[in-house]
């Protein structure tokens, strides 16, 4: 894996010199766009919007409009905004992990010590281990200050980047049905069935099954095999009965548990 960014954890007057790692990697499949005709390649070029010629990327600089004009910036300048932060995940304090809404999670990296730091990081993530708290962290990554948690995972300590409350729409402009305040035969029958429904969490029983089937119809059909239509799933319409709906659900489940 090849580091993303450097930097060193603030742990009160501690800092602790880690590197940055990507978490996660797609699983979907790396497709190409072609021209249908003669299945070439598609490119695309950073055009000059007034002369139409390409401008190589390094000629290209970053702006911000105001009025009728841009005015451009350079590192210096994000630098500027805050030096500091630029190169230091600041841990501001420490929570329960549960207070944090799943809404505000965006992103996982693995934090790596760097040299001379193994000391440092250990008591960091065994704190956060036996604590059982997370850190509530900021710090700046390509010139965009992002807001984070630090927790342990396995022998690992992860950042997870989350969202700002600015960066979360409000729900004020959807439809949305009330929120019932009163007991109802359905509500009883939806709850039996969540129970019914209910199991330990094992991430490693999920697969990407969608990924997988696109990948045998492609080597299917680079052999000439044609696909079969699938059989879509019947789906109730909206004036169906609710409770005759959850009665059959919860006799589904007894059927295939017996």
């Amino acid at each position: 894996m090849r580091a993303i960014w450097t930097g060193a954890i603030s742990f009160g007057l501690i800092n602790i010199p880690v590197k940055l790692f990507s978490a996660v990697q797609e699983s979907t499949l790396d497709m190409d766009m072609l021209d249908k005709n003669d299945h070439s390649n598609i490119k695309f070029k950073r055009v000059n919007e007034t002369t139409g010629k390409e401008v190589a990327y390094g000629s290209i600089v970053k702006g911000y409009k105001i009025e009728d004009k841009y005015v451009i910036l350079d590192d210096e300048d994000f630098e500027a905004a805050d030096a500091e932060k630029t190169k230091t995940i600041d841990i501001l304090s420490f929570t329960l992990e549960k207070e944090i809404d799943s809404l505000y999670y965006e992103q996982p990296y693995y934090l790596e010590p760097d040299k001379g730091a193994m000391k440092a990081y250990a008591l960091l993530r065994d704190a956060l281990e036996s604590s059982g708290k997370v850190g509530v962290t900021s710090f700046v990554m390509r010139n965009k200050e992002g807001l984070a948690i630090l927790k342990p995972y396995k022998n690992v300590i992860v950042l997870n980047r989350i969202r700002f409350q600015q960066e979360i729409r409000d729900t004020s402009e959807l439809k949305l049905p009330a929120v019932s305040k009163t007991k109802v035969k359905e509500m009883d029958m939806a709850n039996k069935l969540v129970e019914q429904l209910t199991e330990k969490f094992d991430i490693t029983s999920y697969k990407d099954e969608y990924t997988a089937k696109l990948l045998k119809i492609i080597k299917d059909k680079a052999k000439g095999k044609k696909q079969a239509p699938p059989k879509l799933k019947v789906v109730h319409k909206q004036n169906d009965d609710l409770m005759e709906m959850l009665k059959a659900s919860l006799e589904n489940k007894k059927k295939k548990s017996s």
